[in-house]
């Protein structure tokens, strides 16, 4: 497995834990990449809530499992050779840690540590509407490196159900660690032309 591309996914108690169980699903399709998945207790409880998956399901999607509590794990370490990290969703709570580079858990570790490293590190962040303070802690993960994706639907390739939209999203927030998974409608272009428009 040492030539294989390794992500590491990170699935936190906000809203929206099935965007870390699809990410965990396309990249098992993906041949050459080894997924190291860390699941806080609040997105196990959140699951239960929002899907029909067990917290063994998820843990079955991926290659490698760490505790959350194991901050002595490979992927605590700048030495553990990754692609990045992809934390999916992104709770408030975590947000702050990594913006203050707290690591008292693994997910935050593993965060600060690629940061450090100058690996992407993608948040799909989950909250609406924002107060100043995510606003901040937005702007500090942000020139520490990391990258905020607002987990928000595009609407252009006329998604027919809400999993085709949790596809795309998850295909994007590949894209941005550079790895190709088929998840993404790219846009083609307008047709007609801009003067038929309105």
């Amino acid at each position: 497995m040492a030539d294989r591309r390794r992500v590491i996914v990170g699935i936190t108690g906000a809203s929206g834990t099935i965007l870390g169980v699809r990410l965990l699903e396309i990249l098992r399709d993906v041949p050459d990449v080894e997924t190291h998945l860390v699941m806080s207790p609040a997105a196990v409880r959140t699951l239960l809530i929002e899907t029909d998956h067990t917290a063994d399901d998820v843990t079955r999607l991926a290659d490698v499992v760490h505790s959350f509590k194991d901050i002595g794990a490979s992927i605590a370490s700048g030495s553990f050779k990754a692609e990045g990290m992809i934390i999916a969703p992104c709770s408030v709570k975590t947000l702050g840690a990594i913006a203050h580079c707290l690591s008292d858990d693994l997910i935050g570790r593993a965060a600060d540590v690629c940061l450090k490293e100058r690996r992407r590190v993608v948040l799909l962040f989950r909250e609406t509407p924002l107060h100043a303070g995510h606003i901040a802690a937005m702007e500090l993960v942000t020139r520490a490196g990391a990258i905020v994706m607002p987990a928000v639907v595009g609407l252009y390739y006329r998604p027919q159900d809400v999993m085709e939209m949790i596809d795309h999203l998850a295909g994007r927030a590949l894209d941005l660690i550079g790895i190709e998974s088929g998840a993404v409608v790219r846009w083609q272009g307008q047709k007609g032309r801009p003067d038929d428009v309105g």
